[in-house]
C-alpha cells in the first residue's frame, strides 16, 4: 500500500482503499472514487485520470454523459446523464395521470415493440433510421397496432426534446399510419323499439333490469362503461338529468370519464322510464342504477353479462347483429335525423362539435338532403 507521506500527484488523495481525484467543473470543486487501488501503478493512473478530466474540461470538451462514463459511481453523474430510452419511457409513463387500463396497455406496447430494441440504448443515440428498422421489422397484426405504438414511442420521445435530453423526436420523419375508420352502425328506430320490447317481454323478475339498461342505452345515449357506473346519487328524477362523472375500465370502477370532462345528460320519456324500471326493481341500498341481477356485485363490471341478453334478443328477432356501442351511435343518428341543434347532441354525448360532424356526417346530410334539393 501506499502512504500518503510517500508523495501523490497533484489533485490525487487516497481514502481508506479507494483512490480519488478532486478538480473544479462549472464553478464546483469535486472529489470523487476512482477504479483504481491504492499502490503506486493506481495512484499514476488517477493521476493520469485527472490530467484528463482537466484537458477535457480546459477545451470545453467536457458533457455530463462523457463525466457519467469517467465516474459511473458518482451521484452527480447518476443524476445528470443522459436516460437510456428504458429509463426515460418509464419516468415518462409514471408522470402520466392516466387510469390503471391505459397505463397497462401502454406499458403492454413499450414492452412487446420498443424496449427489445430501445431498452438499453441511450435516448439520444436512438435515430429515425434505427425505429424505421424496428418498425420494418415486426409483423403487425393491424394497422391500428401499430399506428397505437408509434403514436405512443413518439409521444415519449417528444417529452425527451422538451426535457432537453434531444433536438428533434426522430418519429418525426416517418408518416403516421393511415386508418380506416371503423363504420358507424347504428339501429334503425323501429329495430330499437322491437328489441326494448323483446326485452321486456322475454327478461323475468330482476333481469328486467337488462331490458331497462338497454332502453337507456338507446334513449340516453351514454357510453357504456358511464351507464354501468351511474348512481342513484347523481339521477335527479325532478330535474330529468343524469350527472356523467365516472366510467368503468376492465371492471373497476375509475372516477373519470374518457373525455376527462364530466357533463350532465338530460333524460327523455323513454330514458326515465327505465329509470323508472330499474327503481322498482332496485335493492334497499342499492349504490348504483344498473345493478347486475344475481347480485354479485354492486355494479355490472362486464359488458359481457348484458351482452348475452341483448344477443338473445337480436336472434329472437331475426335483426343484423351489431355491437351494444351502436345503441350509443343509434341514439345519435335519432338525434340528427329528428334535427336536433348538433352542440346540443355533442354536449349530450360527451363529443367535441367537431367529433360529432366527422363521426355523424353521414346521417346529418341525410336529414338535410330533400330540404335542399327542393330548394332547386
Amino acid at each position: 500500500m501506499v502512504r500518503k507521506s510517500m508523495g501523490l500527484p497533484d489533485g490525487v488523495e487516497v481514502r481508506g482503499n479507494s483512490v480519488r481525484v478532486r478538480f473544479t467543473w462549472n464553478g464546483q470543486r469535486r472529489s470523487e472514487s476512482t477504479a483504481y487501488q491504492p499502490t503506486q501503478k493506481g495512484i499514476t493512473a488517477a493521476g493520469s485520470l485527472r490530467a484528463r478530466v482537466k484537458e477535457l474540461i480546459r477545451l470545453g470538451a467536457m458533457t455530463d454523459d462523457l463525466y457519467a462514463e469517467l465516474f459511473p459511481e458518482s451521484n452527480y453523474s447518476l443524476d445528470r446523464k443522459t436516460p437510456t430510452f428504458g429509463e426515460f419511457a418509464q419516468i415518462w409513463l409514471n408522470s402520466r395521470d392516466i387510469v390503471d387500463g391505459t397505463r397497462d396497455n401502454y406499458k403492454s406496447i413499450f414492452n412487446r415493440f420498443w424496449m427489445p430494441a430501445f431498452a438499453l440504448k441511450r435516448i439520444d443515440n436512438i435515430t429515425s433510421a434505427d425505429i424505421r428498422k424496428v418498425v420494418s421489422g415486426i409483423a403487425w397484426e393491424s394497422a391500428g397496432v401499430r399506428r397505437n405504438a408509434t403514436d405512443k414511442l413518439s409521444s415519449v420521445m417528444l417529452a425527451a426534446v422538451m426535457d432537453g435530453h434531444i433536438a428533434r423526436n426522430p418519429c418525426l420523419s416517418m408518416p403516421r399510419t393511415k386508418l380506416q375508420k371503423r363504420p358507424v352502425d347504428p339501429f334503425e328506430r323501429a329495430e330499437a323499439e322491437r328489441i326494448i320490447a323483446d326485452l321486456y317481454e322475454h327478461l323475468p323478475g330482476k333481469t328486467k333490469i337488462y331490458a331497462a339498461y338497454f332502453e337507456f342505452a338507446f334513449f340516453a345515449g351514454m357510453r357504456p362503461g358511464e351507464q354501468r357506473a351511474l348512481k342513484w346519487s347523481e339521477v335527479n328524477e325532478e330535474k330529468r338529468q343524469a350527472h356523467v362523472c365516472r366510467g368503468i375500465v376492465k371492471g373497476e370502477l375509475q372516477e373519470r370519464i374518457k373525455t376527462k370532462s364530466v357533463r350532465d345528460v338530460l333524460m327523455n320519456d323513454r330514458a326515465m322510464n327505465a329509470i323508472k324500471v330499474a327503481r322498482s326493481l332496485a335493492a334497499e341500498g342499492a349504490e348504483f342504477v344498473f345493478a347486475p341481477a344475481d347480485g354479485s356485485s354492486d355494479w355490472i363490471r362486464s359488458d359481457s353479462t348484458p351482452k348475452k341478453y341483448f344477443l338473445a334478443s337480436l336472434t329472437r328477432l331475426g335483426i343484423r347483429r351489431r355491437r351494444q356501442y351502436d345503441c350509443r351511435h343509434t341514439y345519435a343518428t335519432m338525434c340528427l335525423m329528428a334535427n336536433m341543434n348538433t352542440a346540443f347532441i355533442a354536449n349530450q354525448l360527451g363529443h367535441s362539435v367537431q367529433m360529432l360532424l366527422s363521426t355523424y356526417a353521414k346521417w346529418i346530410n341525410s336529414a338535410s338532403d330533400w330540404t335542399e334539393l327542393n330548394k332547386l
